[in-house]
C-alpha cells in the first residue's frame, strides 16, 4: 500500500479553465462598457445638437409670431379692416366670376336626360377652389331624376350628388321637384 504525500502547503487544483473563462468574460464586459460609453457620449452630443436646433427654431418662431401680431394690429385698425373686408369680398366675387357658365351648362347638358328640367342653380366656391352646384331640378316622374343622379356618379366632372329634398306635384305645378347638390370639377 502506498501513501500519497503532498509537500505543497496548498493542494493542487485545476483552476486554469476558470481563470481563462473569467478573463474572457472580463474582456467582453470591458468591450461592452467601452461601446456603451461611446454610445452615451454620442447620444449626449446628438441631444445637444437637437436642443440647439430647437432653440434656433423657437427663436425664429417667436420672431414670426411677433411679426404676425404686428401685422394683425395693423390690419385691425379701422381703415385697414374696411379695406381687408372689401378685398375679401372682391376676391370672392372674382372666384365666382371665374366659373364659366357656358362650360357649366354644356357639361350639365351632357349628363341631363331630356325630360329633366333645370329650375335653378347656384354655384359656390370653397377656400380650396372646389365648386359645389346647388340646384333644383324638375321632372314629371321620379325615374328621370334617378337616372340623372346615376349619371352624376358615373361622370368624371361631377361628384356624388346629395339629395336634400323632394317637393311632390301640386295643383299649380304637376312636376316633382328635387333639391340636390353636386361637386363640379371645373378648374378656376
Amino acid at each position: 500500500m502506498r501513501a500519497q504525500i503532498n509537500l505543497a502547503t496548498e493542494p493542487f487544483q485545476r483552476d486554469r479553465l476558470i481563470l481563462v473563462a473569467s478573463s474572457a468574460a472580463a474582456a467582453v464586459l470591458l468591450v461592452t462598457l467601452t461601446l456603451l460609453t461611446m454610445a452615451a457620449v454620442g447620444d449626449r452630443q446628438s441631444m445637444q445638437t437637437s436642443l440647439s436646433a430647437l432653440d434656433q427654431t423657437e427663436a425664429r418662431l417667436s420672431g414670426v409670431r411677433a411679426e404676425q401680431r404686428k401685422l394683425d394690429t395693423a390690419l385691425s385698425q379701422s381703415g385697414n379692416a374696411d379695406v381687408l373686408e372689401r378685398s375679401q369680398f372682391i376676391n370672392a366675387l372674382l372666384y365666382r366670376k371665374g366659373i364659366s357658365w357656358t362650360k357649366m351648362f354644356a357639361d350639365l347638358g351632357k349628363v341631363m336626360p331630356p325630360n329633366v328640367r333645370l329650375l335653378s342653380i347656384r354655384p359656390t366656391v370653397d377656400v380650396n377652389d372646389h365648386i359645389e352646384l346647388d340646384m333644383v331640378v324638375g321632372s314629371d316622374t321620379p325615374k328621370p331624376v334617378l337616372d340623372l343622379l346615376a349619371k352624376f356618379e358615373g361622370s368624371d366632372l361631377f361628384g356624388s350628388p346629395t339629395l336634400s329634398g323632394v317637393i311632390p306635384p301640386s295643383q299649380t305645378d304637376p312636376s316633382f321637384r328635387y333639391r340636390l347638390s353636386v361637386g363640379y370639377a371645373q378648374k378656376l
